[in-house]
């Protein structure tokens, strides 16, 4: 049964009304608590790991006070294997764009989507069936009508993740996006529509 969204509520709180966790084939989905900190900071301070997303934890204090604020909490899922966590990953609910009159057609239409993946799980398919999950949580639970995500265009890794769940390459942005070790970089974005999401299934 999808959710039917409040326009008085806030997008992201509707992960709330979900029957959590979710399961698929080898992995089972569900919201991140403080207590994942701890398992979560063993991969994601690697540098391999922080290498291509948004940040990298200076120190162990650094990654709980970050990733521990309740807005950031609200909107990471992790995913377990045989037990483990395997990954985590990010849904950001969010407003399409929508002129002023029309604003509240778009309130909590679409989200970003993002993802890590613990090394020691890697060659398994396992970051792309989580994010397949995510997209039909996405879609089918919570009836979004569009998802997208972006990379750094050399996160090929990432790039591959898209194209395996049938996102559709949107954007190729030259020497936008800033990386800290290797400046301006090229970057690229994906996204999917509820309507292609049965083709690409």
């Amino acid at each position: 049964m999808t959710f039917t969204p409040s326009t008085t509520e806030s997008s992201q709180s509707r992960l709330d009304h979900l029957s959590w966790p979710f399961r698929t084939e080898r992995l089972t989905i569900r919201r991140c608590t403080t207590g994942d900190l701890d398992p979560l900071w063993k991969y994601r301070g690697l540098p391999e790991v922080s290498r291509w997303t948004s940040w990298h934890p200076a120190d162990r204090q650094d990654w709980n006070r970050y990733q521990g604020e309740p807005a950031r909490m609200a909107r990471t899922l992790v995913f377990e294997h045989d037990g483990a966590i395997a990954g985590d990953l990010m849904l950001m609910v969010h407003d399409g764009w929508a002129q002023r009159e029309a604003a509240a057609r778009a309130h909590g239409t679409q989200a970003e989507l993002g993802w890590a993946l613990d090394p020691t799980f890697g060659g398994r398919g396992l970051a792309t069936e989580a994010v397949r999950e995510l997209i039909r949580i996405s879609f089918e639970e919570l009836g979004l009508r569009r998802v997208s995500a972006g990379a750094f265009a050399d996160n090929e890794r990432s790039v591959r993740v898209m194209e395996r769940v049938g996102m559709r390459r949107e954007a190729y942005k030259v020497k936008e996006s800033f990386h800290r070790d290797l400046g301006w970089l090229d970057g690229i974005e994906y996204a999917l529509l509820a309507d292609e999401w049965g083709t690409t299934a």
